[in-house]
């Protein structure tokens, strides 16, 4: 491949150049000599470099352009740095910092990445995915910037989270670079300040909405079909009313789904599995009560009712463990304006407060996907502590100045007792001389393994099944020591193994299912192992 480059241009390309780490022989055989300093470094010097240069940096959006530099330079070295540091890295390249970056995005941008498509681009998106310069493309992510995060419509600054994601992919799941394209449907956006900053690099409109809106995602839909008919499309930080809408509008026909709602459910269930193990609670036996009712929390419920009907338990029994409050309470029949997806699990109690529906239902599990920050107050915390010995609080929302409560306050005001998970990732917390270790319930743990399963079987579309396979693989990679010590989720350096063992799984539904074009190969793991990544020299 690095035949083609000579030279100048060699250095310049960011997939084919190693630097120093060109050896004397590659220096002679491509006319590198003289454009490089005389010493010759491997890639394990060349991350010492690197990883002292980061830590010298004195903020966690300075580390974001180091390191989104080094990826506009040497692809591999990026890659691998990420790989063998994946605890220190992964937070600087996604959550939390993540969310700083596309708020300043177009005020620290150095370098187109990933593509933009906007409405001056209807009728010839066909034609402008032609310009992209890979076409083995198997993993889209695309978002249109209207809810990133917890942090509400940043229109195309929201950028930075295809291209966090598509990171991610790589690192966590071992999918070659080239085959992932992060995407904006730059449709524009209802931030006026955005629209008024003459630094904002969007397309400076008010947000398409409608059919106008549907219009242009269809003709995008159908246009990866054509450019690229191997490809997953992964929405993602779309608003809740958009995000259900093509969810439902594409995945009985393309090969698709939505982090926020699919991801987001798969990684809860395996943490509530997992907390199962600590608590010495059958699943079936769960009350499970969710504040917000947005996509994530709506997916949470939609994936926890198959669970429990798998556990025997009959329709209505497995609706009556599910229960929802939003800012006026408990979500009753009472409730005015109920949102069609959540009605099949409004309560038939009178209408109560928060407080008072944890008191009169006394839920096992309490799930924050509110986007607001403080939504666990103490009297919530120590509530769920009066009826449980060992409650479980996940604070879904990212970034960490969004999410419901910290893991200091939820250890605290439930005497230590809690058993605490988070969107955002929060260091140990010692308490009375005890030392907690929270757990990080991020998506990364799903969806890397969600999209290797499906290059590895060519499924024709992504499944319930399948998220429910990857939850209880999630949930079973949990190991013993993790348990005793509190935590309902896998170290984050084993996300490779656990990306690999849930592709095999995907693998197996979508065989069992019927939705692969080809057979069950003899050795499924060799099969998926083939297709990693491995960033080096």
């Amino acid at each position: 491949m690095m035949k083609s480059l000579h030279g100048k241009t060699l250095l310049n390309d960011p997939v084919q150049n190693k630097s120093t780490a060109f050896t004397r022989e590659e220096r002679e055989h491509y006319g590198l000599q003289g454009l490089l300093p005389y010493g010759v470094t491997d890639i394990k010097k060349q991350q010492q470099r690197v990883l002292a240069n980061l830590r010298n940096k004195s903020s966690n959006i300075e580390k974001y352009i180091y390191l989104n530099d080094l990826l506009e330079r040497n692809q591999r070295l990026f890659y691998r740095t990420l790989v063998d540091h994946i605890g220190e890295i992964m937070p600087l390249i996604y959550t939390p910092t993540v969310g700083e970056a596309c708020v300043k995005l177009s005020h620290i941008f150095r370098k187109p990445q990933g593509f933009y498509i906007t409405p001056e681009d209807q009728g010839k998106i066909v034609s402008r995915l032609e310009n992209w310069p890979e076409t083995d493309v198997q993993i889209i992510v695309v978002t249109d910037g209207e809810r990133i995060l917890g942090l509400g419509d940043l229109g195309a600054n929201g950028m930075g989270i295809p291209i966090g994601k598509i990171s991610l992919y790589v690192a966590c799941a071992g999918i070659y670079p080239g085959r992932c394209m992060p995407v904006m449907l730059d449709v524009g956006t209802g931030n006026q300040a955005l629209r008024e900053d003459p630094l904002y690099l969007g397309y400076p409109y008010p947000r398409l909405v409608g059919q106008d809106y549907l219009s242009l995602v269809d003709e995008f839909v159908e246009a990866v079909q054509h450019r690229f008919p191997d490809a997953l499309i992964q929405f993602e930080d779309f608003s809740s009313r958009n995000a259900f809408t093509l969810l439902d509008r594409y995945a009985a026909s393309v090969r698709c789904f939505n982090d926020d709602i699919q991801g987001t459910a798969a990684v809860t269930l395996a943490g509530i599995y997992a907390s199962c193990q600590i608590t010495h609670k059958s699943f079936a036996d769960l009350k499970i009560m969710l504040l917000g009712t947005g996509s994530a929390a709506t997916g949470v419920a939609e994936l926890l009712l198959p669970a429990f009907k798998a556990t025997g338990l009959s329709e209505v029994e497995a609706r009556s463990r599910i229960s929802f409050v939003d800012r006026q309470g408990l979500v009753t029949t009472a409730h005015e304006l109920i949102k069609p997806r959540i009605r099949p699990f409004v309560s038939e109690r009178a209408a109560m407060s928060f407080i008072d529906a944890i008191t009169a239902i006394q839920p096992d599990v309490l799930i924050g996907a509110t986007g607001t920050a403080g939504a666990f107050n103490e009297a919530a915390i120590r509530e769920m502590a009066r009826y449980q010995e060992r409650p479980v609080i996940i604070a879904l929302s990212n970034p960490t100045s969004h999410t419901e409560c910290t893991a200091e306050q939820a250890y605290r005001w439930s005497g230590g007792r809690a058993i605490f998970a988070s969107g955002s990732p929060f260091a140990p917390v010692i308490l009375d001389g005890r030392t907690h270790y929270p757990a990080q319930g991020n998506n990364v743990y799903i969806f890397p393994g969600i999209g290797l399963g499906i290059m590895a079987s060519h499924a024709r579309l992504v499944v319930e099944r399948m998220f429910l396979a990857a939850a209880e693989e999630l949930a079973n990679r949990v190991l013993s020591e993790e348990i005793e010590r509190g935590s309902i989720y896998p170290d984050i350096v084993r996300v490779r193994d656990i990306s690999q063992g849930i592709a095999i799984r995907v693998c197996q539904v979508a065989w069992q299912d019927g939705l692969a074009d080809r057979d069950l190969p003899e050795d499924l793991e060799a099969n998926v192992q083939a297709l990693i990544y491995e960033p080096g020299y």
